[in-house]
């Protein structure tokens, strides 16, 4: 006499979180490209939104998932968990940046001079580079908040004189791998030198512009740096890492040559 086995069926659940989680990973794919690709930031943002909000789909999915296999014993512990984790992984940078926004003041731009923060160039060119966009002032309040979240955003002092801080600056500025816009020496009525230059992030690729300034002094040169994201209202932290690997760079730069 022939035994019929009937195969327990795998959760609807954990099917769901899978393909769920797979669409997710695909979306952020997608943004990916698109923000390599040059496309409208707010578009990616939306993108990306939507990955975010399917992946979210997935965790409770797997949630439900979990439950039900406890309860029947239906099979999809191994779909389920392929579900989980690649919703995890579209969901760790996310939780990231929320924490940063959590525990960062809300701003975009950052200066080591709070005071009289370097100005970016309006001429032509600079102002092509930056799309006709100038970062606007930033309120003395919202200085002091970056004061107490970036304590080591400070002002550089190079001991060599101003031509020779310039020269180091713009190798500085190569080994960070920004794209000059604009290089003007120290020297003119008020001897200040100036670089405008654009970064973009490891991840989106999106456009931030950095201002520095080179002034010379009495036996050494003072360098600012001021760096400002275009997307956003919160950087989560990375201008001001930006600047503090810049820094880093420079004094390396500097320590280089006087050996």
């Amino acid at each position: 006499m022939r035994r019929i086995i009937i195969e327990e069926p795998y959760s609807d659940s954990a099917l769901w979180s899978r393909r769920l989680a797979l669409f997710a990973a695909a979306v952020v794919g997608m943004g990916l490209v698109l923000a390599r690709a040059g496309l409208d930031p707010t578009a990616v943002l939306a993108v990306i939104g939507s990955a975010i909000v399917i992946a979210c789909l997935a965790v409770l999915c797997a949630g439900a998932a979990t439950v039900a296999i406890w309860r029947t014993g239906r099979k999809g512990v191994g779909v389920l968990t392929i579900g989980s984790l690649l919703a995890i992984l579209v969901l760790a940078y996310p939780t990231y940046l929320a924490v940063q926004a959590i525990r960062l003041p809300v701003l975009n731009d950052v200066s080591t001079d709070l005071d009289d923060p370097p100005a970016f160039s309006l001429s032509r060119k600079a102002m092509a580079a930056r799309k006709d966009w100038v970062p606007a002032s930033v309120p003395a309040a919202v200085r002091q908040a970056q004061a107490k979240a970036y304590p080591d955003v400070q002002p550089i002092l190079l001991d060599l004189d101003g031509d020779e801080a310039y020269q180091t600056v713009l190798r500085a500025v190569f080994a960070r791998h920004w794209t000059i816009i604009e290089a003007i020496p120290p020297g003119g009525r008020l001897g200040l030198g100036h670089v405008d230059a654009v970064a973009h992030g490891l991840i989106f690729g999106f456009a931030d512009d950095i201002a520095i300034r080179i002034r010379p002094l009495a036996g050494q040169t003072r360098v600012d740096v001021r760096s400002v994201s275009r997307v956003g209202r919160h950087d989560f932290g990375a201008n001001a890492q930006r600047i503090e690997a810049f820094t880093d760079e420079l004094k390396a730069e500097a320590d280089a040559d006087s050996k």
